[in-house]
C-alpha cells in the first residue's frame, strides 16, 4: 500500500511540475521524508494526506484508492493465482486471502464480481467435500450487490446474472425476478430468464410464447445476417461464396417455417446477378404464386402461442405492386429481353394489380 501511495504522489508531483524539495518546502516537512514516501519507505502521516492531496490537486479518494480501476491482465492475473491458492491450500485460507485483496481493491467492480464468481463455484463444489456453502454466503451475496451498485453497465449485468442464478437456485422466483430489470428489454437474455421463471411459476402459456417470440426474432436477426453476408459475398465478386450464403438463407426460412415466398425472394437477387434467365422465370413464379401465403408461419406450430395480425387484402396488393415495380426495372431485367414468358408474367400480373 505505501509504495503504491508514493506512486501516486511521484506521478502528480511530477505532472505538477514540483521537485521533492519543492513539495517538502510546500508541505513543511523534508526532502528526504519525500523522498521516502515516493520510495515506499514510509508514508505520510494521517495528519498530513490533506494537505498532501490538495498540493498535488487530486482528491483523498485518488490518493488512496490508488488501484481502484485495475486494468483487465491485471484482473486475469489475480483470479488466475486465485485458483491456484484454492487448489493449494484451505477454503478457509483463500477466503481470507481474497477478502484481504477486496479491501485493498474497494472500488474494482470488475475484481468485486469476479472474486465472487470463483469464491461462489468452488463454495458450491466444496460442498461434496463437507464445505457449508452457507457459512459463507453472505459475505459472497454481498460482494455481488457492491458490483451491482457500483459497477458500469456490464459488471451490473453480470453481477444481476449472478444473483438471479443464486436465486433460482433457492427457488426464490419472485426474487430472482426483480434483477431482470439490469438486462435489455428486447434482449435475448432476459427473454430467456424470464422464460425460465414463467415455467418455473406455473406460467406455462407465458413460457410458451416467450420462447417463441425468441426463435421469430433470431429468425429475423439471422435472416438479415445471411442476406448482409450474400450481399459482401456478391458486391466483392465471390459468386461461390454468394451462392452458399443464398441457399442458406433459404434453408433458414424453410426451418423456421415461414413459407415459399421468404425461402426464395433471396435467391433473385442472385439470379439476376447471373442473368439466369431460367432461373429468374422460375422464382417469379413461386413468388407470385406463394404471395398469398406470405403470412402462413401464424399457422406454424413453432409459433401457435403467439398471436399475430391477419394480413389485410391492402397489404397482398402493395406486395404484388411492389412486385411488378421491381420487375418493371428495365435496367436490372434488361437481359430477360424479349422472353415471351417474362412478358406474360408481367402482363399477368398488371391485370391482377389493376383488379
Amino acid at each position: 500500500m505505501e509504495s503504491e501511495i508514493g506512486k501516486v504522489i511521484r506521478r502528480y508531483r511530477k505532472e505538477k511540475g514540483l521537485t521533492q524539495e519543492e513539495m517538502a518546502d510546500r508541505l513543511g516537512v523534508t526532502a528526504p521524508a519525500v523522498n521516502k514516501w515516493e520510495n515506499g519507505v514510509s508514508q505520510p502521516d494521517i495528519s498530513m494526506l490533506a494537505p498532501v492531496a490538495r498540493l498535488l490537486g487530486i482528491t483523498l479518494e485518488t490518493l488512496l484508492s490508488f488501484r481502484e480501476d485495475l486494468g483487465a491482465e491485471e484482473i486475469a492475473a489475480m483470479v488466475q493465482e486465485v485458483d491456484r491458492r484454492f487448489d493449494a491450500d484451505s477454503f478457509d485460507t483463500v477466503f481470507t486471502y481474497v477478502k484481504g485483496l477486496l479491501r485493498e481493491y474497494p472500488a474494482c467492480c470488475q475484481l468485486l464480481w469476479q472474486m465472487a464468481v470463483i469464491t461462489e463455484a468452488r463454495c458450491l463444489v466444496g460442498r461434496k467435500d463437507g464445505l457449508v456453502y452457507e457459512e459463507y454466503e453472505e459475505q459472497i451475496l454481498k460482494w455481488y450487490r457492491q458490483a451491482l451498485e457500483g459497477g458500469e453497465k456490464e459488471v451490473c449485468r453480470n453481477a444481476a446474472g449472478s444473483l438471479f442464478a443464486y436465486y433460482m437456485r433457492k427457488e426464490d422466483y419472485a426474487e430472482a425476478e426483480k434483477y431482470l430489470s439490469y438486462f435489455s428489454e428486447e434482449g435475448m437474455e432476459r427473454k430467456r430468464k424470464q422464460a425460465v421463471i414463467y415455467a418455473k411459476t406455473g406460467r406455462r402459456d407465458e413460457a410458451y410464447r416467450t420462447y417463441e417470440e425468441m426463435l421469430f426474432t433470431g429468425y429475423q436477426m439471422f435472416d438479415i445476417v445471411m442476406g448482409s453476408l450474400y450481399l459482401l459475398a456478391a458486391e466483392d465478386g465471390k459468386m461461390e461464396e454468394a451462392r452458399f450464403w443464398a441457399g442458406k438463407e433459404s434453408g433458414l426460412a424453410r426451418l423456421f417455417d415461414m413459407g415459399e415466398y421468404r425461402a426464395e425472394c433471396g435467391k433473385l437477387d442472385l439470379a439476376v446477378r447471373e442473368k439466369d434467365t431460367v432461373k429468374t422465370m422460375q422464382i417469379a413464379k413461386v413468388l407470385l404464386d406463394s404471395l398469398g401465403k406470405i403470412g402462413c408461419f401464424t399457422e406454424s406450430g413453432m409459433y401457435a402461442h403467439m398471436k399475430f395480425k391477419e394480413s389485410s387484402r391492402s397489404f397482398l396488393v402493395r406486395q404484388r405492386e411492389n412486385l411488378l415495380r421491381m420487375f418493371r426495372d428495365k435496367e436490372r431485367f434488361a437481359y430477360m429481353g424479349e422472353n415471351r414468358e417474362w412478358k406474360e408474367l408481367l402482363g399477368g400480373l398488371e391485370e391482377t394489380v389493376k383488379e
